[in-house]
């Protein structure tokens, strides 16, 4: 027979659910030969999928940056090491880092999303605080941008009189499909929608899923199921965002399509 074991995930997105479940002894509890997900996705027509061969999602990590100067008064900014001006450039050389440090050919993201520093107008601060995320889609391509933006934020902050602290906070890695399972899912999703409605390697997604974890320790697809949603509605993660009720029976569909493709050991 064939046992399907239905994981409901808690602590999904940054605080990592999937590594979590699997920490506690996931596949020991519940042994799995293969693992499958699917995401919602706005922008892809309603009754079609996408599945991808290899990654489909980014991994995320995240930084802290402080930049430490020398506080003192703005009309006298020779008397300072101003760590505001420091910041400034640090957060333009850090996009360098994408366009000079990754081939055209593959993806990376750096954004800086918060900049803190000062409390008035006559006042040059002490220190200025940046956060911001790292997205990358390969180990080798994590490792290098991590790399690179240290020494990157290290070297601006100290050619301005200023140094620089930073930390990494490491997020979910990349989501990587094996090709033998996305081929089922493809089959399975053509089933259900006909090939012409199955997209086949569309571009990653630097969006990140902790679901990576699971894929990292069995075989299996992670696919998209097309939301709808014309070019610039509501996109994941925005408050005003709302799911398209009728893919659910597209979605309920492919799944009892693929446990009856595992099941009759066609997979």
């Amino acid at each position: 027979g064939c046992h399907v074991a239905f994981i409901f995930q808690p602590a999904e997105e940054n605080l990592g659910g999937g590594e979590r479940m699997i920490e506690d002894g996931l596949f020991d509890e519940f042994p799995c030969e293969s693992v499958w997900g699917m995401h919602n996705w706005p922008g892809l027509p309603a009754g079609q999928f996408a599945v991808h061969p290899g990654t489909v999602m980014a991994a995320a990590d995240f930084m802290d940056i402080r930049i430490l100067g020398r506080g003192g008064h703005p009309a006298m900014p020779q008397q300072a090491a101003d760590p505001l001006i420091a910041a400034a450039q640090v957060v333009s050389a850090l996009q360098a880092a994408v366009s000079r440090e990754v081939a055209p050919t593959d993806a990376a993201v750096v954004s800086v999303t918060k900049l803190a520093g000062g409390t008035t107008y006559n006042v040059i601060p002490d220190a200025v605080e940046l956060k911001g995320t790292i997205r990358t889609l390969t180990p080798a391509a994590r490792e290098q941008m991590k790399q690179r933006v240290s020494e990157i934020v290290s070297g601006v902050a100290a050619a301005l009189g200023t140094e620089a602290e930073i930390s990494f906070l490491e997020g979910h890695p990349p989501t990587i499909n094996t090709e033998r399972e996305a081929r089922i899912a493809e089959a399975v999703a053509q089933d259900v929608v006909g090939a012409g409605n199955v997209h086949w390697g569309l571009p990653p997604s630097m969006g990140a899923e902790d679901f990576s974890y699971m894929l990292q320790r069995k075989p299996g697809c992670y696919l998209w199921i097309g939301n709808g949603g014309e070019p610039g509605s509501c996109g994941l993660h925005n408050a005003r965002y709302d799911f398209n009720d009728a893919i659910i029976p597209v979605g309920a569909s492919y799944w009892v399509r693929l446990v009856e493709r595992l099941a009759g050991g066609q997979g």
